[in-house]
């Protein structure tokens, strides 16, 4: 049974490791869920139904990128990654796919809790207050029910995507640089300037999708903006 307590679910085929995570996330108030593959992760996904899933990319069964579709697939439930790999590539495709942040083994268990306090924040942010939503050429973002419409049309993003929209419909027609995108949709990530793109690419096909192609613009040298009328 889902207590109060937000539900870590630790997607992690080393017990040693696992047990590390869930001593040190149960000892700062949060429950945790264990799945030692691919398979169990989604069984156990569908089942307790996480605030966060903490996603080893290197799983038996399934892996964590196919692990990482379905979850997508299902809704927009944060996802950080845990990888051993230091290629850039495997970073790149899982935040295509829609993680919303990533940490390289070998990690310090603080890192982690940092990182998943830090993930939750973003994707509650707005759902206490009291404000009006933003709108701009057909595109809705209400903060309040963490919900993101066009043309009255649910559409479906990670919490790093939902902020990087916030921020283009608060100030259509605004140049925003990838350090200030970086800093307003993952504030406590170390992620570089460039993980924004991966986010903003995904953002414009989700858009393009929804029949708002090409609104996102490119500005050589400076960053992006939101061109709508």
């Amino acid at each position: 049974m889902k207590t109060d307590m937000p539900l870590i679910l630790v997607v992690e085929d080393e017990r040693e490791i696992a047990d590390i995570l869930e001593k040190f996330l149960r000892q700062r108030g949060f429950d945790t869920e264990w799945a030692r593959d691919g398979e169990e992760a989604l069984a156990l996904f569908r089942q307790v139904r996480p605030d966060l899933v903490l996603l080893d990319l290197l799983l038996p069964r399934r892996d964590g990128l196919e692990v990482m579709k379905e979850i997508r697939r299902a809704g927009n439930t944060p996802v950080i990654m845990l990888t051993a790999r230091s290629e850039e590539i495997d970073k790149v495709l899982g935040l295509e796919l829609g993680a919303d942040d990533y940490i390289t083994k070998p990690f310090r268990p603080l890192e982690v809790v940092a990182r998943i306090n830090a993930v939750l924040r973003r994707s509650r942010a707005g759902r206490d207050e009291v404000d009006l939503p933003l709108r701009a050429g057909g595109i809705e973002v209400d903060e309040v029910r963490a919900l993101a419409l066009v043309r009255g049309e649910r559409l479906q993003l990670t919490t790093t995507e939902f902020r990087l929209l916030q921020q283009f419909v608060a100030q259509p027609g605004r140049v925003f640089s990838r350090q200030q995108l970086l800093e307003a949709a993952m504030p406590e990530s170390d992620a570089l300037e460039r993980v924004v793109d991966v986010h903003i690419g995904n953002l414009r096909r989700k858009l393009a999708a929804a029949g708002l192609p090409d609104v996102i613009t490119t500005v050589r040298g400076m960053g992006f903006r939101l061109d709508v009328e």
